[in-house]
């Protein structure tokens, strides 16, 4: 089980590029001097922390997307990803 994690975590996770370290597919990025280096999805200024906070407010998917309609489906899907991968990191690693 946890090898298969990690397969899919190499396979998926991280692409370094000068300054700018894209992950998950190119929709989450972290960039030096943007919303305090917070991930971000496709280089716009909506964190990760903004979505995931939208959403306990019982937001819906729709909802986000028709207030923010530059937004996708995948990104908000591949945001949930991010966060429950980062969470596994930190359970794993204590």
């Amino acid at each position: 089980m946890i090898r298969n994690i990690t397969t899919k975590i190499l396979k998926v996770c991280i692409f370094v590029k000068k300054s700018k370290m894209l992950i998950y597919k190119n929709i989450i990025t972290i960039e030096d001097g943007k919303r305090s280096g917070k991930p971000c999805i496709r280089n716009m200024r909506i964190t990760v922390e903004d979505i995931l906070k939208w959403l306990a407010s019982d937001m819906s998917i729709e909802e986000v997307i028709s207030d923010f309609p530059e937004l996708t489906k995948n990104d908000i899907l591949t945001t949930l990803e991010f966060s429950a991968m980062r969470q596994h990191r930190t359970l794993v690693a204590a």
